[in-house]
């Protein structure tokens, strides 16, 4: 059964919001230009170019991968990242009709 939040919010209110919360730290918005300048990059790489602790770059990762915006590749023992471009192109669309 719906609650009533569910039934009163569309589908695109409720993704343009995920996105919005994942753009919605500093460290976040870095990863992902890093991400979009290039087509992949590896945690190992992003943690050399980014000032913080691997750990604090796991859970920004994670809560990019959660939204959506990337997705990762496991190879053991590394991880590599890139843009998840259909969601990208859908953040960009949705965050660009409520910017306007």
């Amino acid at each position: 059964m719906k609650t009533v939040k569910e039934n009163y919010f569309t589908n695109t209110q409720v993704d343009t919001a995920r996105f919005a919360k994942a753009l919605g730290h500093p460290v976040r918005v870095a990863i992902l230009e890093l991400l979009n300048s290039q087509s992949c990059c590896y945690h190992g790489d992003m943690a050399e170019e980014l000032p913080i602790a691997k750990s604090t770059l796991s859970q920004h990762l994670n809560e990019l991968k959660d939204a959506g915006l990337i997705q990762g590749t496991i190879t053991p023992p590394t991880v590599k990242y890139c843009i998840n471009r259909e969601n990208w192109a859908l953040a960009k669309y949705l965050l660009g009709n409520l910017l306007k």
